[in-house]
Formats: C-alpha cells, sequence, structure tokens
C-alpha cells in the first residue's frame, strides 16, 4: 500500500477567503493566484453564479513544507468547542519566561490581525506555557 505524502486540513467557516487572508498572515502562506483569464478572485467570483462565489478559498505554504489549508462555506455557525486544531509552533525549544515572552508577542501580532485571546496555560514544571487563541470565526487554535 502507498503511504500518504500530503495532508490537507479542511476548516469549515461562514467566509472562505476572508478567514485563508487570516491564515495566510499568521502562517506566512499565500494565496493561489486566480485562475486563467482573470485577474483578480474578485472578478473571478463575478464570472459565477451567485450561489457558487466564495463557497471555497485555500491557502499554501509558499515552501511546499506545510499542509494546504481549505476553507469551505458552510451555513451553519460554529456552536462547540473544535474537535480539530492547528497548534502554531511559535515556542519550538524555548521554556520558562523566554518561550511565554515569545507567545505572548505572537499572540499579540494575532490579536492585531483579529484573533481574540482564550486563555494562557502557565508552565507548571511538567508542561510548558501555551497560549489558546480564537481566529476571526472563533475557532480554538494554540500557540505553543
Amino acid at each position: 500500500m502507498a503511504s500518504i505524502k500530503q495532508v490537507q486540513i479542511t476548516i469549515d467557516c461562514a467566509e472562505p477567503e476572508r478567514l485563508a487572508r487570516f491564515w495566510c498572515e499568521v502562517l506566512g502562506y499565500v494565496t493561489p493566484p486566480p485562475p486563467e483569464g482573470f485577474a483578480t478572485w474578485e472578478d473571478h467570483a463575478h464570472s459565477l453564479p451567485a450561489g457558487e462565489r466564495s463557497q471555497y478559498f485555500a491557502c499554501s505554504d509558499p515552501t511546499g513544507a506545510g499542509p494546504r489549508l481549505l476553507f469551505q462555506r458552510v451555513p451553519e455557525d460554529k456552536t462547540v468547542k473544535n474537535r480539530v486544531h492547528l497548534d502554531v509552533r511559535a515556542g519550538t525549544g524555548l521554556v520558562g519566561a523566554e518561550r511565554l515572552a515569545t507567545l505572548e508577542a505572537e499572540a499579540a501580532r494575532l490579536i492585531a490581525l483579529g484573533a481574540t485571546h482564550a486563555w494562557t496555560q502557565y508552565a507548571d514544571g511538567e508542561n510548558e506555557s501555551c497560549i489558546t487563541l480564537r481566529d476571526i470565526e472563533g475557532n480554538e487554535f494554540c500557540l505553543d
């Protein structure tokens, strides 16, 4: 049996392009160019029937190392805690006060982009600090 080489993470949301652009800022990802024959994604959207506009939007790691993220519009709002969430590895290799300061600085950057702070888990001798945020549609993710 062949092994899987790539993974795409699909996230249900209300506004796919807006959420994709937020995550591009968080992760340093890029959006794909608009389809051939269109100068912008907006031009492409206007060429589609109203019900088909803005159903999906993707972004990807420009290095190809990280997974592609696909955002798909769904009619229902988020109502409960995520069953799956992204961990943004901002403090890898850091410990103690240096780790917490790095995570807090990154949290401040992401809050300026529209994220909201959920809670901070402080180092307890067994686990290092971690900060849980919510993206612009309320999906939880961790800075660790």
